[in-house]
């Protein structure tokens, strides 16, 4: 079986709005909007890493992501701080694994859930 491809996709009600966002957040570069308007890719800064996209989605869908992203960092109370200058939010204090490591449970500024995660 050859190895898949990996792209993400992060739900938007404005791509081009939070495309900002996410570009900083990932390190990566805000690329183009699809001619349908629907979706916007993110450009990685190395080929060998995951494309990344924002979907617009109806602003009526109620539906919960069951997924978010994890982003980790060597000094994640900068990259916290630089997010919420962004528009970010954090949800209640750092955390602290059972095995060491702390992560700040975030949200982008359309309420998507992510954590910013210290690497070890």
């Amino acid at each position: 079986m050859s190895q898949p491809r990996v792209e993400i996709g992060i739900d938007a009600q404005e791509p081009e709005r939070l495309a900002p966002f996410w570009a900083v957040a990932l390190g990566y570069k805000v690329g183009d909007l699809d001619r349908a308007g629907v979706y916007l890719d993110l450009v990685p800064p190395e080929p060998s890493l995951p494309v990344v996209y924002l979907q617009k989605v109806p602003e009526e869908k109620t539906t919960k992501s069951r997924l978010h992203l994890d982003l980790y960092v060597t000094d994640p109370d900068a990259l916290v701080s630089g997010l919420v200058a962004l528009g970010a939010t954090a949800s209640g204090k750092w955390q602290t694994g059972s095995e060491g490591g702390r992560w700040q449970v975030m949200a982008d500024p359309e309420g998507n859930e992510f954590c910013v995660c210290e690497a070890s």
